[in-house]
């Protein structure tokens, strides 16, 4: 290898192809190629320019954009037999499903027909059962939903929804159809259909079954005269002991006052009615004084008849007379004194008979006391039987009346919560709502300058690529370094074209 060779290669002037030492392209051959395929790239910069100019990317488009929240601040009621529903344990999260299912909504077909026939975007004068209009209508639902460009933002529980068009007034006007629908589509899909109707036709038809389930309990205790039967059972049976106890009690009491009036009856015949009380033993006093007055004056007369006569005389004869009976009737008086008895009733005779009359009197009280409450407790188990027949009628026919309150109730209960979800979903308060309402973009979603800069990146690198793919492939030499390489020879002249 010669030594300017050796020193090309050190400068990087030479590359080695194979065993020959090729020297490497100077700034001026690549320079040249563009030069030399001058009209090649000049078309390709036209063809360029040309495309991006009929592709419209040069007319200014607005792009309208709204997001959707989704949240979890309603959740469905729950349909149950029951008339508190169980509680939900739903987790306030929304998950990756929930933004994907709502996605999945706004991309449907029947929503986004709705949105084309409302804003017209598939011609003024359109109707669904032309073939023809339904033909344009089915592009417009094909281009809007290429158009429109659904996606959840990451990390986040927020649906963006964007849509580009030539008017921003369009753009907006088509979000808006979207949001409506969206919302309208949503209250569709989430809410049972029919559920309200559903209860409020039980409810009145269960209203109906309490009424006559009500009608024949009142039937029943205006014909029977019960009102509660079991409490009237009870009562009559609480009544029906205690004249049974009663009845038992008197009928003991009749026994013992039996006995008694034996045993009164027998002490009765030992007494006598009366008894003495006093006896007294006294003499005559008046009498006694009398005699013995007498006695005094008979013997004073004695003694002045004496005075005078002689105790033979028969006048002093008799006054001794005298005075012997006096003396004998006062000695007689002396002897036999008075006796007083007094005699009263006996108080034990009295008492008994008294007693007696007593246990007679009550001994016929308590044996008819002790007939009645038996008849009464007997009379009291027989309503008692009674009743308890009428309380298994009455208790059937409170039992279906409570069915059908319970029912008519659990009904009522419903229809309402049916209700106010319903009117919830009037009023919109829905597990969606419009973070970002869609207004008509001022701005266009691309730059002129920017597109300007762009199609001139583009075309520059297209009509580059182009000249330099036509002079790879051009068979013709353009140097003689090429027909030196080409020959392996040194070339020894070159002659200018043209002679330049």
């Amino acid at each position: 290898m010669r030594t300017d060779e050796l020193e090309m290669i050190k400068t990087g002037e030479l590359a080695i192809e194979g065993n020959t030492m090729q020297p490497l392209p100077t700034l001026r051959d690549i320079v040249a190629v563009p030069f030399r395929q001058r009209w090649p790239m000049l078309i390709a910069f036209a063809i360029v320019v040309i495309a991006v100019a009929v592709s419209g990317m040069w007319v200014p488009s607005y792009e309208a954009q709204m997001k959707i929240l989704v949240r979890r601040q309603r959740s469905d009621a729950i349909v149950t037999s029951s008339a508190n529903a169980p509680p939900q344990y739903n987790s306030d999260q929304v998950s990756e499903e929930d933004l994907n299912s709502e996605v999945e909504l706004l991309n449907s077909e029947d929503l986004l027909r709705k949105v084309v026939l409302t804003t017209g975007l598939a011609g003024k004068s359109t109707s669904p059962t032309d073939r023809e209009s339904g033909v344009r209508i089915a592009t417009a639902v094909r281009k809007l939903g290429k158009e429109l460009k659904i996606e959840p933002l990451r990390k986040s529980n927020v649906i963006s929804v964007r849509y580009k068009a030539r008017d921003p007034e369009k753009a907006e006007e088509v979000l808006k159809a979207l949001s409506a629908a969206y919302t309208e589509k949503h209250l569709e899909v989430h809410r049972s259909s029919g559920e309200y109707k559903f209860f409020d036709q039980q409810t009145e038809q269960y209203q109906q079954g309490l009424n006559q389930a009500q009608t024949k309990l009142t039937d029943f205790t205006k014909g029977t005269g019960v009102v509660s039967a079991e409490l009237e059972r009870d009562s009559a049976l609480r009544q029906a002991n205690e004249f049974d106890s009663t009845a038992r009690q008197a009928q003991t009491t009749v026994q013992e006052t039996e006995q008694r009036v034996r045993a009164l009856q027998a002490q009765l015949q030992s007494l006598k009615p009366r008894m003495t009380t006093v006896v007294r033993t006294s003499d005559n006093p008046q009498l006694l004084q009398q005699l013995k007055s007498t006695l005094l004056n008979l013997e004073l007369k004695k003694t002045e008849l004496l005075t005078k006569y002689e105790p033979g005389y028969r006048l002093v004869q008799e006054v001794d007379q005298e005075i012997t009976d006096a003396k004998s009737a006062i000695s007689a008086e002396e002897s036999k004194p008075i006796r007083e008895e007094s005699s009263d009733r006996d108080p034990n005779y009295q008492w008994v008979l008294a007693e007696l009359t007593k246990a007679r009197a009550d001994l016929s009280g308590l044996k008819a006391r002790a007939a009645s409450a038996a008849s009464i407790a007997e009379q009291y188990h027989e309503d008692a039987k009674r009743l308890d027949q009428n309380g298994l009628v009455q208790q059937d026919l409170q039992r279906a009346a409570k069915t059908q309150e319970d029912n008519y109730l659990l009904y009522v209960h419903k229809r309402e919560e049916a209700r106010i979800s319903d009117a919830l979903d009037q009023r919109g308060i829905l597990n969606v709502a419009l973070a970002e309402q869609p207004i008509a973009p001022s701005l266009p979603s691309r730059s002129l300058l920017n597109v300007a800069l762009l199609t001139l990146l583009l075309a520059g690198a297209f009509s580059l690529s182009t000249a330099f793919f036509f002079d790879f492939m051009d068979p013709t030499f353009r140097t003689p370094d090429e027909l030196a390489k080409y020959l392996g020879m040194p070339v020894l002249a070159a002659l200018p074209k043209g002679g330049d």
